[in-house]
């Protein structure tokens, strides 16, 4: 009793105690799911992969249907601060859950919220552009699992997309992209390497001289390898036949079949022999390229971009030992290669 009388003496003093850390975020239910649909109703899909795996060519090539908008980077579940900084404080769980609070029917509100947010954000664009099914293209190269958790609490109905490309040349892609932006993670190492490549490329162009230091090939290799092994487990377990994976390298061998497939999946009426005309057309063109052409031209110009296969002209033997080590198993799980002899 006494323990009560001096709690209830803090409370008139100094109010509720504050909580220091706000519950997990409850999954939406399917009665909201439900309700919510009503009001944003528009099929909902994500295109994921790891940085410079093609992720921007296949946004642009599947919004060339009638059907079907995509847009990209709105890193709702990819990149902090993500769409559940919205809500993700204690006083936010407090407003959303008060009891006082008539309108949230006795629970949190907060997948509420955030979903009707994002819905929000995708179909204005999409209504925009009179299309019925919409997506957003967003990378993630350090998340990996979690994003398709964090997805699946607000987005259980929707669908997945996972590109992915030869680790090899995600590797020179990543690494010629930080070279290009001078990124201010580059060590004075890396900027030797720079300085060297620009004044002599030919050792860099023929397996003589490594453009990467051991820690960026052991740093980037385990993420790609990370975010194939735990996105498509997780992928496969919570969405099942609501998602489908493809290959960067199959997408430019092939690309109507590959796009044909997807606009199927994702539920496109109609998909007509006059789109492969417009894909390779689309195909054709290079945005990132030229914009790293204008940002560095003599570093941008020592890579073909988009192609397949750079590795094979670029990596050292030490290189390939490393990736192999780290991440060789990965390249076989995914076809790129039948074993370890390569």
């Amino acid at each position: 009793m006494l323990s009560r009388f001096k709690s209830a003496a803090r409370i008139l003093i100094k109010g509720e105690p504050k909580k220091k850390t706000r519950s997990p975020i409850p999954a939406i239910t399917p009665e909201e799911l439900a309700e919510i649909r009503q009001f944003f109703p528009r099929e909902k899909f994500f295109v994921m992969g790891h940085a410079r795996s093609g992720t921007t060519l296949l946004m642009r090539l599947l919004r060339l249907h009638a059907e079907v908008h995509c847009n990209y980077q709105a890193h709702f579940f990819t990149r902090k601060p993500m769409l559940k900084s919205l809500v993700d404080s204690p006083e936010a769980e407090e407003w959303l859950t008060r009891k006082s609070n008539r309108w949230n029917q006795g629970r949190d509100l907060s997948p509420l919220v955030l979903r009707a947010a994002a819905d929000f954000i995708m179909e204005r664009d999409a209504a925009r552009e009179g299309k019925s099914i919409v997506g957003d293209k967003s990378p993630s190269s350090t998340i990996h699992g979690q994003v398709v958790r964090d997805t699946h609490l607000l987005y259980p109905d929707a669908k997945l997309i996972y590109i992915v490309r030869d680790g090899r040349d995600v590797l020179i892609s990543e690494r010629f992209r930080n070279f290009v932006e001078e990124s201010k993670f580059l060590t004075s190492e890396d900027k030797r390497i720079i300085s060297d490549l620009k004044t002599d490329s030919a050792p860099f162009g023929d397996g003589r001289r490594s453009i990467f230091t051991e820690t960026s090939i052991r740093n980037i290799a385990k993420r790609w390898a990370d975010d194939l092994n735990e996105i498509d487990s997780e992928s496969k377990r919570l969405y099942h036949e609501r998602y489908i994976s493809l290959r960067y390298e199959d997408l430019l061998s092939d690309p109507f079949a590959q796009m044909s497939r997807l606009w199927k999946f994702l539920g496109a009426k109609k998909v007509s022999r006059t789109l492969e005309k417009q894909l390779l057309a689309e195909m054709t063109s290079n945005p990132d390229e030229e914009w790293q052409a204008k940002r560095n031209e003599g570093i941008a110009s020592f890579l073909p971009k988009g192609q397949a296969g750079n590795w094979r002209r670029l990596f050292t033997e030490k290189d390939k030992a490393l990736f192999k080590e780290i991440a060789g198993e990965v390249l076989v799980k995914w076809g790129y290669e039948q074993n370890a002899n390569w």
